[in-house]
């Protein structure tokens, strides 16, 4: 639980690996090929790799213009310029023709941006594309899991957003099932909090309650099917992301779950600079304020 991982480096090796298969398979950067860590790629595949500069507009509408002459290109920009300032060309000109567009947005969630402040810490961007009509929405654990999401946006038919992280993301393992000790409570979590829900699980344990710890890589379609037995068996419900509570993977569970859910997450606020420890401490998505929530269930 203490190693960490670039979610960036492991969209890029993945990449890659697309590269290699299909050559229809680009790459769209918005002034981004620094930031995930892409100058290699750029290197070895000039033809493959186009920078738009900073206009996120402009890179979807070439991704858009791409993959309608049957390429599959890969949008890569930084999570809130990509969902806020193109969400006009996301929306109606890839998710309305139903194009074959992926998008990956880097610095999701406030941990991420902890060096930056606000203008860097996007915590919007999963109730955004969930919003949109058409689009499936990724929300990898891990890097590990992002090289696996990489590959299944591939395969996956239509448009695919997808948020990673800062670069030092806490590995937690692959499996959905991260902990497993009983029905007292069920916590269902996604990217950086699930280091903490699964460290919460482990202290309540020792008090005496037994959680599941559910990690939900895709947050648009839910995954009824896993969640709904533990839901239906749980004493109660948590929910913690690395987002606002409005619109992210807590809404997503309420509509589906049917009874109270306890929502871990920005409460509709601004977020300070800090590390992230500091971060997750003060907006009560750490191991403390899990472990309280479940009690107080």
């Amino acid at each position: 639980m203490n190693e960490v991982k670039s979610t960036r480096v492991a969209f890029v090796n993945a990449l890659e690996e697309l590269f290699r298969q299909d050559e229809r398979v680009v790459m769209v950067s918005a002034d981004s090929v620094a930031v995930f860590r892409a100058g290699e790629l750029q290197k070895k595949y000039p033809d493959r790799t186009i920078e738009a500069g900073i206009a996120e507009g402009s890179a979807v509408m070439i991704a858009a213009g791409l993959a309608s002459a049957g390429l599959k290109p890969y949008v890569c920009a930084y999570a809130g310029f990509l969902t806020m300032r193109a969400l006009e060309q996301m929306r109606t000109f890839v998710a309305y023709p139903r194009l074959d567009v992926k998008f990956f947005g880097a610095n999701a969630g406030m941990c991420a941006g902890e060096r930056e402040g606000v203008t860097h810490q996007f915590f919007e961007d999963l109730g955004i594309m969930r919003s949109v009509p058409g689009f499936t929405v990724f929300a990898p654990s891990d890097a590990d899991d992002t090289f696996d999401m990489v590959k299944r946006a591939y395969d996956t038919k239509g448009p695919v957003y997808c948020r990673i992280g800062s670069g030092r993301d806490p590995i937690v393992g692959q499996d959905r099932l991260l902990r497993s000790y009983g029905d007292d409570a069920v916590i269902i979590g996604c990217g950086a909090p699930l280091k903490d829900a699964c460290e919460a699980a482990d202290a309540l344990k020792d008090g005496g309650v037994n959680a599941t710890v559910i990690s939900l890589n895709v947050i648009k379609p839910l995954d009824e099917g896993l969640l709904m037995p533990y839901i239906s068996r749980a004493g109660k419900v948590i929910t913690v992301e690395d987002h606002n509570v409005f619109g992210g993977l807590g809404s997503a569970v309420c509509e589906i779950a049917g009874k109270r859910v306890t929502r871990l997450g920005l409460n509709d606020v601004y977020p300070e600079s800090g590390t992230a420890d500091e971060l997750k401490h003060k907006y009560r998505i750490d191991k403390q304020a899990i472990i309280e929530a479940v009690n107080k269930a």
